[in-house]
Parts: C-alpha cells; sequence; structure tokens
C-alpha cells in the first residue's frame, strides 16, 4: 500500500502528465494532462492560441527551441466539463514509445509532473464527477477478461451499481432519522414509528440487500474470475481435458504416467466467465522427487482453488487410489466429480443425474461440463441485468452491512443499540460509493490504476 493517496489537497492544485495509451508501439499514442490554466500551457507547446473547446486541431508539438516534435491532434477540455473536473488536454501522435516520452518530457518541462497511478480517476472521484464504485469500474473495464465482463464494468461506469447502493442507503437513512429524532427529542409529539414496524422496514430492506449481494457476488466472478484445479490420479485425462477446454494443444498428452511434473495455467471464458484452468501432476504415492514436488505443488493448487474437477476413468472404475485422494480434497472446497473415457465404456457422454460423463479425446459431455462448473459455483448463467460488477472489497462492505441490520434486528429493548448498529451499517454501504472511505483505503484503490487512467 502506498504511504500518501494519489492525489492529497496539496497535490490536487498540480497539473498532471502522463502517457495514457499502452507501452509498445503504435499508430497513435496519447500524452493526457490535467490541471488549471492549460489554455496558456497549450499555448506554449504549440506556439499558437489554444484550439476551442473540444475541437480537434491539427498542429505541432514544440520543444524549448521552437522545434517540431511530433505533429498531430490537440484536444482541449475546460473545466468542469472534462474526465477529471479541471482543464484537460489531450495530444495525439504518433505512437512510438520514444516519440510519446519526448512529448511527455515537455509537459514536464512546462511545469507538469508525472501522474501517479491512477491519479487521472482519483481526480475525477475528488471532484464529483464519479463516486468510488463508478472509478473502480474504470479499471474493471480495462482488465474485463470476457465481453460479459466488459458490459457489466460499462453498466457499472454509468452507474448502475451506484444507484442501487444509494437506493439502500436513502431508505437505510430515512429509518435512522426517524429512530434518531425520537430518541433525540422524547419530550416532542414526534410520531414514532412501532417497534413492529421497524422490524418490518428492517426486514425489507435485509431482503433487498441480499439480493443486491447475490448479484454483486455473480458480478465479483466476472471481476475476478474462476480458478478450477483438474485433481487425479495419473492417466485419467487432465491434460486432455485442458486441452479440450482450452480447444488447443496445451498439455502434453502421453500413455506415460507422471509425464505433468508442474502445475499448467491457461485461461478460458465459460459463458462470460474467466476461468483459470490448472492441470497438475498426477496424485499418486512416487519415489520420484522431482514427480512428488510436483504433486506437492498440485495440492497447494488445490487449497487454493474456487472448484476441484476430480477425474475419474470411466473405463477402469474407482479405485482404492481415487478414493485416497478424494478423502484428502479440503472439506469446504467445491468438487465436481467427471468420468472421463466414455468413449471407451458404453456410457454416453452428457449428465446422468448427479454424474457427469465426458470423452476429453472426443470433446463429447463439455457443454453440460461447463454448465455444471457454473452451477457448482454458485454461477448459473443468468441474465446479464441480474449481475452488478462488484470486487472483494465491495463484497466485504456488502457483508458487514448485512451482520449490522441482523443485530439492529436482534435489538427489541435497546433503541439507542439499533439507532448504533443502523449507524454502522450506512457507514458500510458509503464506503462502497465512497462517502465514507478513509484515505488509506482511497490510496490502496487507485494505486492499483494504470499509469495515465
Amino acid at each position: 500500500m502506498p504511504k500518501n493517496p494519489p492525489t492529497t489537497a496539496a497535490s490536487a492544485k498540480e497539473t498532471i502528465a502522463a502517457i495514457a495509451t499502452a507501452p509498445g508501439r503504435g499508430g497513435i499514442g496519447v500524452v493526457r494532462v490535467s490541471g488549471s490554466a492549460l489554455a496558456a500551457f497549450a499555448e506554449r507547446l504549440t506556439g499558437k492560441a489554444c484550439p476551442a473547446p473540444r475541437v480537434a486541431a491539427l498542429t505541432a508539438f514544440l520543444d524549448e527551441h521552437g522545434h517540431a516534435i511530433d505533429h498531430g491532434i490537440l484536444l482541449y477540455f475546460p473545466a468542469p466539463h472534462s474526465f477529471t473536473g479541471e482543464d484537460v488536454l489531450e495530444l495525439h501522435g504518433h505512437g512510438g514509445p520514444v516519440v510519446l516520452q519526448l512529448l511527455l518530457a515537455r509537459c514536464l518541462a512546462l511545469g507538469a509532473r508525472l501522474a501517479r497511478p491512477g491519479e487521472f480517476t482519483a481526480r475525477a472521484f475528488l471532484n464529483g464527477k464519479l463516486d468510488l464504485a463508478q472509478a473502480e469500474s474504470v479499471a474493471s473495464l480495462i482488465d474485463a477478461a470476457t465481453a460479459a465482463a466488459a458490459r457489466a464494468a460499462v453498466r457499472s461506469l454509468a452507474g448502475e451499481f451506484s444507484a442501487r447502493i444509494h437506493a439502500l442507503a436513502d431508505e437505510l437513512l430515512q429509518l435512522r432519522l426517524e429512530l434518531e429524532a425520537a430518541l433525540d427529542f422524547p419530550e416532542e409529539e414526534i410520531d414514532f414509528i412501532s417497534e413492529a414496524r421497524i422490524h418490518e422496514r428492517l426486514a425489507a430492506l435485509c431482503q433487498r440487500l441480499d439480493a443486491t449481494r447475490t448479484q454483486a457476488r455473480r458480478g465479483a466472478v466476472l471481476e475476478e474470475g474462476l480458478t478450477l484445479v483438474l485433481a487425479g490420479r495419473p492417466n485419467v485425462g487432465k491434460s486432455s481435458l485442458l486441452n479440450a477446454l482450452a480447444e488447443e494443444e496445451r498439455a502434453i498428452v502421453t500413455d506415460l504416467p507422471g509425464t505433468t511434473r508442474d502445475a499448467l495455467h491457461h485461461r478460458i471464458a465459460v459463458h462470460g466467465i474467466a476461468v483459470t484452468l490448472i492441470d497438475t501432476a498426477g496424485l499418486r504415492q512416487t519415489d520420484d522427487p522431482v514427480e512428488r514436488l510436483g504433486i506437492e505443488r498440485a495440492w497447494q493448487e488445490i487449497a487454493r482453488a474456487d472448484l476441484v474437477l476430480r477425474l475419474l476413468d470411466a473405463s477402469a472404475g474407482e479405485t482404492e487410489e481415487d478414493r485416497r485422494i478424494a478423502a484428502q480434497l479440503p472439506a469446504h472446497l467445491p468438487v465436481l466429480t467427471v468420468w472421463n473415457k466414455t468413449d471407451l465404456t458404453a456410457t454416453p457422454a452428457g449428465r446422468q443425474g448427479a454424474a457427469l460423463h465426458i470423452s476429453a479425446r472426443h470433446h463429447q459431455g463439455l457443454e453440460a461440463l461447463r454448465a455444471a462448473i457454473l452451477d457448482a459455483t454458485g454461477n448459473a448463467a443468468t441474465g446479464e441485468e441480474d449481475v452488478l460488477l462488484a470486487r472483494t472489497r465491495h463484497l466485504d462492505c456488502l457483508a458487514r452491512t448485512a451482520t449490522h441490520l441482523a443485530q439492529a434486528a436482534g435489538q427489541h429493548d435497546q433503541p439507542e443499540l439499533l439507532a448504533e448498529d443502523l449507524r454502522l451499517a450506512h457507514r458500510a454501504l458509503g464506503e462502497i460509493t465512497g462517502e465514507c472511505t478513509p484515505d488509506d483505503l482511497l490510496g490502496a484503490i487507485f494505486s492499483r490504476f494504470c499509469v495515465g487512467k
């Protein structure tokens, strides 16, 4: 965690600049500048009057001697109608690393300083252009690993998640106001809501909060993805299944046991959700020190997984080794048992009751397996409107809100404690949108953004 938040009261007055496009070569590269009085800054940079707001102007970008560094497009967004709420300049030049560094160096020489990671978005938050949940969705949109995650991030950026949180907070605030008014002014003739009415409204609020948490948990999976470990004894088809799900030859497949010695990671999309597949060494007793190390790593990956696919050889049936592996799997971990090699048996591929039967070699039964993966992790395919993009931080805030509301519901004869639990619940909700968020947390959040955003 950084020692200081990306933007403080003092640093917010400084002009900042950074390259806003990804590293590497491209047809176009962008340098972004944000601060105050940037019309004069633009005149010094180009040697001519600043262009009209939001009008693309073809110009030369000049060095200190008046020589052209590059020719490109200059855009001027005066405050408050800009991404950060300040004056913003965008220099669209050619996308070579050298020329972009020269443009950035010129901006720094003109009085700007290099922006910290996420500082442009932090200023947008501090200037009221975005709340904290919307600001985080900017990074989510950039980092989206699937189309579904990108669409959810766009909806969050537009304020869908924030609107849900604000609605809950407003209802909670109204309940607090009525309760605390009656507590603070008992001598006044305030129409005090009955205890039954308080708990009726609390129950309704908890129900809406539960629905939001469910949608947020699905969104968190879109944001962070799932980790799925393929586990089983040697030669049950783990590597073949990874190749089949990845739709490419990622793992070496042979008839020799113990081929896989280390964990192999590959990322795929399952109905819009990013899933990291991990192929592991076959689990068995062995005297080979290298294979034994691979098996130790396999168990480490299993301990960190969201789901384990326990593969069995359908042509051989469940062996004593299979049962031993099943007994060693962590009790809290979701496990999906999959019978592979149905091409060697009379059993058809697909789901038969609770059992899954596939042929990784012939890519049979994989669609049923994909659906079962989402079912086993509580992420069965739903409409996109049933997903609110969220992060682990948001889930923690919602969980604390639920805890305080549950405690409030149990306060039947102590209205002062009820009022305190409602206050803490309201504060936890406010942390999501940034209304009650400490500076050190803001620093941690924005420091994860890329420079230039």
